[in-house]
C-alpha cells in the first residue's frame, strides 16, 4: 500500500468524484481510479459505493478514511518538523497572485528567490478572480485583504495606500479634478469582479466623506488591463500604489486630488492551513515584506504617498 495512493483516495472522498480528485491532483483520471482500486484490493473491501452518477463512502470507507487522514497528517507534520529543523528550502511554490501585482512585481520577486534556492519550483495562478485552495491545488495566495475563512492562515505583508491616477496625456486633454464631484465629468476606468462593477469611488478629507460615480468608459475583470488603459490615457482610475509604483516613478502615471484620501488596502500572504507554512513560505513572507517596504519607501521619498504607511507597517 503506497502513501500516494492513500492521498488519492482521500481526495476522492473529499470531492466525491474521481474526476474532480484527478483534476485537483493534476493527474489522469485512469491513474486516480487505479490508485483507488489498489487500496481497495489491499484492504479487501470497497471504500466507495458507485452509481452511474454519484460516488459516496461505503460504511467501511466511513470508518477507515478518517483515521487515514489523521495518520497522513501526522506524517506530514513530522516531515515538516525535520525540514524546519534543517531549514530545508525546496519543493514547489503553488501560489495565486492577482494580475497586476503578479505580473509586474510578485513573479519577478519569486524569480529572484528561485535563483537563490534552485531546488524550489513554481506553479503560479495569475487571476483576479476568487480562488479555492483545494479546487485550484494551491498552498498560498498573495492577495489584498485578510483571510476571509477562519480555516485559512495569513501573514500581513504591508499597508497599501490607493491613489486616484491618470496619465500625463489624459491630463493635458482634460481639466484637472480638484474635488470628488469634478470626477463626474471624467472618464472612469473600473475593475469588475464577476458581475459586480466597482464603479463607485469613496474619498475623505479632514471634514467629511464623499462618494462619487464617474462615467464608466472602460471596465475589466483584469486589474492589469485597467492599469494599461490608464497609462494609455483612456481615463482616470483608482489603483493600489504597489500595482502602479513603477508607473508613478517613471512618470507614466501621476496622482490626482492628493488632498483627498482613498480607503487604504492591506496586502496579505494567505496560506491554506497552518501545516502548509514551511521554511520556504516563511522566507517568501520575509521577501515580500522586504521588497514591498523598499518600494513603498521610494514612493514616500518621491512624495506620492504619506510616510505614515511605513510607521504603521513597522508596528505590525
Amino acid at each position: 500500500m503506497q502513501l500516494e495512493d492513500l492521498r488519492v483516495v482521500l481526495n476522492v472522498a473529499e470531492f466525491r468524484s474521481i474526476t474532480a480528485a484527478a483534476r485537483h491532483l493534476d493527474m489522469q483520471i485512469a491513474t486516480a481510479s487505479a490508485a483507488v482500486k489498489r487500496i481497495e484490493a489491499a484492504l479487501g473491501v470497497e471504500l466507495f459505493v458507485r452509481t452511474t452518477r454519484h460516488l459516496r463512502l461505503s460504511s467501511a470507507g466511513e470508518r477507515y478514511l478518517p483515521q487515514c487522514a489523521e495518520a497522513l497528517s501526522l506524517l506530514e507534520q513530522a516531515k515538516q518538523t525535520i525540514h524546519n529543523d534543517l531549514d530545508v528550502i525546496n519543493g514547489e511554490i503553488r501560489i495565486a497572485v492577482s494580475s497586476d501585482l503578479g505580473r509586474n512585481l510578485a513573479i519577478p520577486w519569486i524569480d529572484d528567490f528561485m535563483m537563490q534556492h534552485p531546488q524550489v519550483t513554481l506553479r503560479a495562478h495569475i487571476s483576479d478572480s476568487n480562488i479555492d485552495f483545494y479546487r485550484d491545488a494551491l498552498d498560498m495566495a498573495l492577495r489584498y485583504g485578510p483571510p476571509s475563512d477562519s480555516n485559512l492562515y495569513g501573514f500581513k505583508i504591508c499597508n497599501v495606500p490607493r491613489l486616484l491616477v491618470a496619465s500625463p496625456e489624459y491630463i493635458n486633454q482634460h481639466a484637472l479634478p480638484s474635488q470628488p464631484k469634478d470626477l463626474l465629468s471624467h472618464q472612469g476606468l473600473f475593475y469588475q469582479l464577476q458581475d459586480i462593477l466597482n464603479d463607485t469611488w469613496r474619498f475623505s478629507d479632514d471634514e467629511r466623506s464623499y462618494k462619487v460615480k464617474p462615467k464608466a468608459i472602460c471596465a475589466a475583470n483584469d486589474g492589469d488591463l485597467v492599469r494599461r488603459w490608464c497609462v494609455a490615457g483612456k481615463g482616470v482610475a483608482i489603483k493600489s500604489s504597489l500595482d502602479i509604483a513603477h508607473d508613478l516613478l517613471s512618470g507614466r502615471l501621476v496622482p490626482l486630488m492628493q488632498g483627498y484620501k482613498v480607503p487604504e488596502g492591506e496586502l496579505w500572504l494567505v496560506c491554506s492551513s497552518r501545516q502548509s507554512i514551511t521554511p520556504t513560505v516563511r522566507l517568501l513572507r520575509d521577501l515580500f515584506r522586504e521588497r514591498t517596504k523598499a518600494l513603498l519607501t521610494e514612493l514616500v521619498q518621491k512624495g506620492f504617498i504619506d510616510s505614515s504607511v511605513l510607521e504603521e507597517a513597522k508596528g505590525k
